[in-house]
């Protein structure tokens, strides 16, 4: 059985989930927003807090042209790429001090590095983890570079095909890694529910032998639960401590009280899993006790014709089985009965 450890957090096919809120750009610029989100994230009930290395000039070009502006029908269209990667960074200054509140929290910190200096500078800070983005899957260089380091790699598929997921896959195992995970992950902000596609979690996990999980960009908790029960083992979801405050991913965030609903949904889902067992639970067997069975349903003297009219099949369960029923019929009794007495073998001819 695959285990994975991230941490102190042993992730498995069987072990609980790992719930990873996602911090992104919710400081919205500021480091005293990004403190407070990591203890709200710690009191929601996360096992960690992701953060996002990178620059705008380590993600793009600031250049004004026509490419560089984002038109595809998403939150952000009518900003240059550029401006939004500047709005939305976590300055790296900060990154010391985040990691440090959250051990202080109990949380586990790591974050997804957008190129190699980001992973140089993250493995100064000891990260436990990487995360690659859904949209760098296809920069198989990179993945390489974070797999080289030899710590766990969550992969999100956003936008990869499965050859995509073949060759990120195969960059890990190429530098020697398997600690690979895959999140199932519609790259739509907010993803409409229709397109979230859950049973990919547990065909990832068949198709590729890994585990599998999701990081989720709907709206509510409703995913996360569905991917729990298809065998996710990893949820990450995007956190805010108050949508007010805004920034470029507060609508699809979810606030302390949502993200708590949603962990506890998690945990309740995991125990309702249970496993596959046709053995009876002495509550069960307890309980059978209200099923059905045959009994007498009206006085009839020995030697009296067992009929419809005088057994029936109701509940309680201590007289002899339904399945006798037919075959009783036509025989006579044994002895006088009476009403409301289990029919039993020693009462039949």
């Amino acid at each position: 059985m695959k285990t994975i450890k991230i941490g102190d957090f042993l992730v498995s096919e069987t072990g609980p989930v790992f719930i990873i809120a996602e911090l992104s750009a919710n400081h919205n610029g500021s480091i005293e927003n990004a403190i407070d989100t990591i203890r709200a994230a710690r009191r929601a009930g996360a096992n960690a807090i992701k953060l996002q290395t990178y620059t705008a000039d380590t993600l793009t070009l600031d250049a004004k042209t026509d490419d560089f502006m984002i038109k595809q029908g998403t939150i952000w269209d009518g900003q240059y790429l550029h401006d939004l990667y500047q709005e939305a960074y976590t300055p790296w200054e900060w990154h010391a001090q985040l990691f440090k509140v959250a051990a202080e929290e109990g949380l586990i910190c790591f974050s997804s590095p957008f190129d190699k200096t980001a992973v140089d500078f993250l493995e100064q800070l000891n990260v436990p983890a990487y995360k690659v983005a859904s949209l760098e899957i296809t920069d198989i260089p990179l993945i390489e570079y974070i797999a080289s380091k030899g710590k766990p790699v969550i992969i999100s598929t956003g936008i990869a095909d499965e050859n995509d997921i073949n060759l990120a896959i195969e960059a890990c195992k190429k530098q020697g890694n398997d600690q690979v995970v895959l999140l199932k992950c519609t790259t739509s902000y907010p993803a409409p529910m229709a397109e979230a596609n859950l049973i990919m979690v547990k065909d990832m996990k068949d198709r590729f032998g890994l585990i599998s999980g999701l990081s989720d960009h709907t709206l509510g908790i409703t995913a996360p639960v569905v991917a729990t029960v298809f065998g996710a083992r990893v949820i990450e979801k995007h956190f805010i401590t108050d949508r007010s405050i805004g920034g470029p991913d507060a609508s699809f965030s979810l606030n302390e009280k949502e993200f708590t609903d949603m962990v506890n949904a998690v945990r309740e889902a995991e125990v309702a899993i249970g496993e596959i067992n046709y053995s009876l639970t002495a509550k069960q067997v307890k309980g059978r006790e209200f099923s059905r069975s045959l009994y007498v349903s009206e006085d009839a003297q020995e030697g009296d014709v067992i009929s419809e009219k005088n057994i029936r099949s109701v509940r309680p369960g201590f007289g002899m089985h339904p399945k006798f029923f037919a075959e009783v019929i036509g025989r006579k009794f044994s002895k006088k009965v009476s009403k409301g007495q289990r029919l039993t073998d020693d009462l039949i001819q």
